[in-house]
């Protein structure tokens, strides 16, 4: 059932486009694998080999960290409506950061999201489906908004001091950015 591709094509687009959420799967050389749900609008295809997203403050900063050991990334879309489907995006990533090269330019593709803290460019190697047949269905019922929320609602000092006390490391305490070094 499962079929695998060098590249998205047009109709593997289609359905990310229509998809609500996804999911990243990352992991460090050793400790733990992290799995994270994404949404809001913060996802952009650049080509049948690029996908960049924005990541938005969270309890964690696990693919920050991951990513700087180890590229390897994998996205994640499940069809929880009519058509059963699974997509996976098998690839390499890396974070961008405010202020590094591209982040400019990559960020202006986005509609601004409060509390934005890096950009993660990805190249896909593979991509792979599959039938989707015990993914339950379920509604869309609408975005929530209590991220951005609680994400206007601190501030850019306010996240900043957050990302210093909260995402600074990992779960296995390894650095969320190239230049920071466990506590």
């Amino acid at each position: 059932m499962a079929k695998q591709f060098p590249a998205l094509g047009a109709d593997h687009q289609s359905f990310i486009k229509a998809q609500h959420m996804f999911f990243v799967g990352s992991a460090a050389p050793t400790g733990r694998v992290n799995i994270s749900p994404k949404g809001m609008d913060s996802l952009r295809i650049l080509s049948e080999n690029r996908i960049l997203w924005l990541n938005v403050t969270g309890s964690g900063n696990e693919t920050a960290g991951h990513l700087l050991e180890d590229a390897r990334l994998t996205l994640m879309w499940c069809s929880f409506e009519r058509r059963p489907l699974i997509l996976r995006a098998y690839g390499t990533a890396r974070m961008i950061h405010a202020g590094e090269p591209g982040w400019d330019d990559h960020l202006a593709r986005f509609t601004p999201i409060p509390g934005a803290r890096q950009i993660c460019d990805v190249a896909i190697e593979m991509v792979q489906t599959s039938c989707g047949y015990a993914v339950p269905f379920m509604d869309f019922a609408g975005e929530r908004d209590t991220l951005r929320h609680w994400a206007e609602d601190r501030g850019e000092d306010g996240l900043r001091a957050y990302w210093a006390e909260k995402n600074a490391t990992t779960l296995d305490g390894r650095p969320t950015r190239p230049d920071t070094t466990p506590a």
